[in-house]
């Protein structure tokens, strides 16, 4: 029976681990699909306080694992794909094995949205993407497109600037969603050419399968029109990572956990933490903050479990 499992090794899970490890808890640390989580696709962090240089996305990440082992964590390089909450514990499947634990703390992040068109799974790696910073550099004096209007989408379109000819940000809207000081940067920026009220329609292959052009619909006039470009990152958001979890933990309409009250969850003795529960704030510094608060709350539930005499 462990005392406390953790899902997730971005910021909310390594900030648990930390917390949990400490508190002499001898956390069990699921790393997942990704692990580091979303943090490890991005360049430089500037807005993680401590760090007045800014960091490294993997590199804050690194820090943080090595901070959680070093007060006893413990990683496990697997997934979980099922969830049953029991009296007075919660069993959870990691791969093809159940293991129990008094308490769980879910902070398996959110994973990129891509557009559903066809084609779409065998081109991404060939020409699509949803990680400027991963893949950037692959296209160096071609011209690429951004799909979104977001802060991801125009902070994606800013990067590849670095490396790209030409950056095409491609949105539904006429106007960015993004914070007024990314979208500043992006219509000063003469590498990007925003196309308004426009969506992709279909992805266009060369004779090697690799990404030729996109088509492209203005939703305004109906006009359409194709437009080369030798990768696509699509920027348009995140489902939750929750899969495991659906009918038996409360979820908003887009599968998001949804806690009755601070982390605590519908089943008692689980948390929730970070992005899988978070779609307002998604940051680091906000990710961080839920894991140490869950921990918090872990520690507190399994103390009344056992009262101290």
């Amino acid at each position: 029976m462990e005392n406390v499992i953790i899902i997730g090794t971005g910021c909310a899970g390594l900030t648990a681990a930390i917390y949990s490890a400490r508190a002499n808890l001898n956390p069990l640390v699921i790393e997942g699909s990704q692990p580091g989580g979303q943090l490890t696709t991005t360049t430089t962090v500037e807005n993680f306080p401590g760090f007045p240089e800014g960091i490294d996305g993997s590199m804050l990440v690194m820090a943080m694992k090595q901070q959680a082992e070093k007060f006893g964590s413990r990683f496990q390089y697997t997934q979980v794909t099922d969830f049953e909450p029991k009296s007075g514990y919660i069993s959870v499947k990691l791969d093809d094995t159940w293991v129990d634990t008094r308490t769980l703390i879910i902070a398996s992040g959110a994973t990129a949205r891509y557009l559903g068109l066809d084609g779409e799974k065998e081109l991404v790696g060939h020409g699509l993407t949803s990680c400027a910073t991963c893949d950037g550099a692959f296209y160096r004096n071609v011209p690429v497109c951004v799909v979104g209007g977001g802060d991801s989408a125009a902070e994606e379109a800013v990067f590849l600037t670095r490396f790209a000819s030409k950056v095409y940000l491609i949105h539904r809207r006429d106007a960015l969603r993004a914070s007024k000081i990314m979208a500043d940067r992006v219509l000063a920026n003469p590498k990007i050419e925003p196309i308004w009220d426009t969506v992709l329609t279909d992805y266009r292959r060369d004779e090697k399968g690799e990404m030729r052009a996109v088509g492209l619909r203005n939703l305004k006039t109906g006009e359409e029109r194709e437009l080369e470009v030798a990768c696509v990152f699509v920027a348009i958001g995140h489902v939750p990572n929750t899969s495991p979890f659906v009918g038996k933990l409360d979820m908003d309409e887009n599968g998001y956990l949804k806690p009755l009250e601070r982390t605590l969850t519908n089943v008692p003795g689980v948390f929730a933490a970070g992005d899988v529960a978070d779609h307002v704030y998604r940051q680091a510094i906000t990710a961080a903050g839920m894991g140490c608060a869950a921990s918090l709350d872990a520690e507190r539930y399994l103390a009344d479990l056992e009262p101290h005499s």
